[in-house]
């Protein structure tokens, strides 16, 4: 499966997000011999009419889907897809583009494909192709839970919070999903960004509960928490991420920095402004530091 790093970004003056939260779950396609979940195409789950029927079980129950059962058109719209999502993982957003094309050629009712497309487009800012793709794919399956998590998503960047908050708690309602936690950290940022402190809290919390080891999630709740004057508990998560040498960045030692001289733990700001200048002496805030600049 195909997956991206997550990674905290901080903008002025607003939360923190994670780097690859528009991506997530929807470009990861399952190969054959693969656990089949909601992000696997449909025709993994559905054999082709020429494909063979899955064989009863004794239980009277029908054997799992295996790639002997896969058709040739839904095995060229999977090949086609892994590379789309390989090529968008790598920036080549016109050559997946094609490749998303070519799979929807191949199976013309791949909910995979559609949510893909239309991540593409709004990578693009073809706002109106990047809707219809994500509505495609939920007409054709509409409890697809990556489907209306991106979907959401991408409707909270368009500030439509109350349908974004609509489309991803539809996906949380989805049985056995697995992107919980994920979904749950993207709720928490269209709450904060609608200007909903208290709500953001619950659903960043939530998410920290399920996924205790996501950097974004820890990194957000401490920025919310820090923004809500809630000193102590603001420096718990982010020094989480911090003890971790492989997950710090000069965002992370920022936080924490602009938390202690919130504290007035003046010590303790000379060694992170220490840090940030061994570590990113070219970053912009190693250069804040220096400027004084905490509030900005």
């Amino acid at each position: 499966m195909l997956s991206r790093l997550l990674e905290p970004v901080s903008r002025r003056g607003g939360p923190f997000v994670a780097a690859a939260l528009v991506l997530l779950l929807s470009a990861c396609v399952s190969s054959p011999g693969e656990t089949v979940t909601s992000t696997s195409l449909p025709s993994m789950d559905r054999p082709g009419d020429d494909a063979p029927a899955p064989v009863a079980a004794p239980s009277g129950r029908p054997d799992l889907v295996t790639a002997s059962d896969e058709s040739p058109a839904a095995r060229r719209a999977r090949i086609r897809l892994e590379l789309a999502s390989a090529y968008f993982s790598q920036g080549q957003t016109t050559t997946a583009l094609d490749e998303v094309k070519r799979a929807l050629v191949a199976d013309p009712e791949s909910v995979a494909a559609f949510n893909l497309r239309g991540l593409i487009y709004a990578s693009l800012g073809d706002h109106g192709l990047a809707q219809d793709s994500f509505r495609r794919a939920l007409q054709l399956r509409p409890d697809d839970a990556d489907t209306l998590h991106n979907y959401g998503w991408y409707l909270c960047q368009q500030r439509r919070f109350s349908d974004a908050r609509t489309q991803l708690q539809a996906a949380l309602r989805v049985p056995q999903y697995g992107g919980a936690a994920k979904t749950l950290l993207a709720l928490g940022l269209c709450e904060s960004r609608a200007g909903e402190p208290a709500a953001a809290e619950r659903q960043l919390m939530r998410s920290y509960e399920l996924d205790p080891g996501n950097p974004s999630t820890a990194v957000n709740l401490s920025d919310l928490l820090m923004r809500r004057g809630e000193l102590d508990r603001a420096l718990f998560y982010v020094r989480r991420v911090n003890q971790r040498p492989e997950l710090a960045s000069a965002e992370t030692l920022w936080l924490e920095a602009r938390i202690e001289r919130r504290r007035g733990a003046t010590t303790r700001v000379q060694d992170l402004g220490a840090a940030l200048r061994e570590r990113f002496p070219a970053s912009r805030e190693a250069a804040a530091m220096e400027r004084g600049q905490f509030d900005e």
